[in-house]
């Protein structure tokens, strides 16, 4: 594996209107003189905070490593293939749409958007918008934009703690207050802004209903029920899996030992992220790393096998890239 190691990443927190000062369910020991919206850990300006590597970009470390670092199943192997981040909103953000690949490839974009909200939690009434009311035009909704009533035609969900959303490129979205959401996506940035409240931001409405689609497969995800890891109190619970990532949770009490290849056989990087407790993460004979709440760990896919120890106990997400093709999941609105 060369000189890489599991590296703990550096959170990039981004300031944004519809965010909050009190990161405390998190982040109890952060002040912020501004408003932030996100928590960025892997996207490609992201620095790594531990060993050899600290204060290099992700971007950086993908361009010397690659597939050593992100793994074979990844599509690019110059590129880090997986955006991980935390949403903290207090006001409803912009009503948005990302591209899917083939609309993303028609505007010069290497790909597209489809991404996935884990609910870390939820305040009672907390929802979002996903996709357009049933029977609901792209016509009738592009009108409703110029009268200002564009909330009017979203379809709205109340959301939990635990759900699980899958938005696929194409879709109509926004989120509501109240919740504290994990957003895994492909590794892309674009957003097309289609509605904002008459907040004065830049709206981008040729392209964004030029790639707004009325049918997606977008929903909560229907999923198995946690099950228990045989030999150990350990349970893990299946999330999403889909044609760009796996995500799974994983409640530890004892040591866990994973790989970095699937059922396939092919490898990816892995990315820890880190819901409730602390633990230690390992490979090879290296230095463990802590894992706690808040923070987030990428295991390199060249690492073959490593290990989680709670201390006392850990909860976390795990997320990486199918090595086989995967349909989209059964979802539910």
């Amino acid at each position: 594996m060369g000189d890489l190691y599991p590296l703990l990443m550096q959170p990039a927190f981004d300031p944004r209107p519809w965010g909050t000062f009190d990161l405390s369910p998190l982040y109890p020991h952060h002040r912020f003189e501004q408003k932030i919206g996100e928590a960025w850990f892997t996207g490609d300006h992201c620095k790594v905070a531990n060993g050899p590597l600290a204060g290099q970009t992700l971007s950086q470390i993908s361009r010397k490593y690659q597939r050593e670092l992100v793994g074979d199943a990844a599509r690019d192997a110059s590129r880090f293939p997986l955006l991980l981040k935390f949403l903290f909103p207090q006001e409803k953000l912009s009503v948005q749409v990302h591209p899917d690949d083939v609309q993303a490839l028609n505007v010069g974009q290497p790909w597209g958007k489809t991404e996935c909200w884990y609910v870390a939690h939820a305040q009672p009434g907390a929802q979002i918008a996903l996709g357009l009311k049933s029977g609901a035009t792209l016509a009738e909704f592009e009108q409703s934009i110029y009268e200002n009533r564009a909330e009017e035609l979203l379809n709205w969900l109340n959301v939990y703690a635990g759900d699980m959303i899958y938005v696929a490129g194409g879709t109509v979205h926004t989120l509501g207050p109240g919740s504290i959401i994990v957003e895994t996506q492909q590794q892309s940035d674009t957003t097309y802004r289609l509605y904002d409240y008459g907040r004065p931001r830049q709206l981008h409405l040729r392209d964004g209903l030029a790639a707004v689609k009325e049918k997606v497969s977008s929903g909560r995800v229907v999923r198995p029920a946690p099950v228990q890891i045989r030999g150990t109190a350990n349970r893990r619970a299946p999330l999403v899996a889909a044609p760009y990532f796996v995500v799974e949770m994983f409640e530890l009490k004892d040591l866990l030992e994973l790989s970095t290849r699937d059922e396939s056989g092919r490898s990816s990087v892995q990315v820890l992220l880190g819901i409730e407790g602390c633990g230690l993460v390992k490979t090879g004979g290296g230095e463990p790393v802590t894992l706690a709440k808040g923070d987030a760990v990428v295991i390199p896919g060249a690492s073959e096998k490593f290990a989680v120890r709670p201390q006392w106990t850990l909860e976390f997400l795990r997320a990486s890239v199918p090595g086989a093709t995967l349909p989209e999941p059964e979802t539910r609105m």
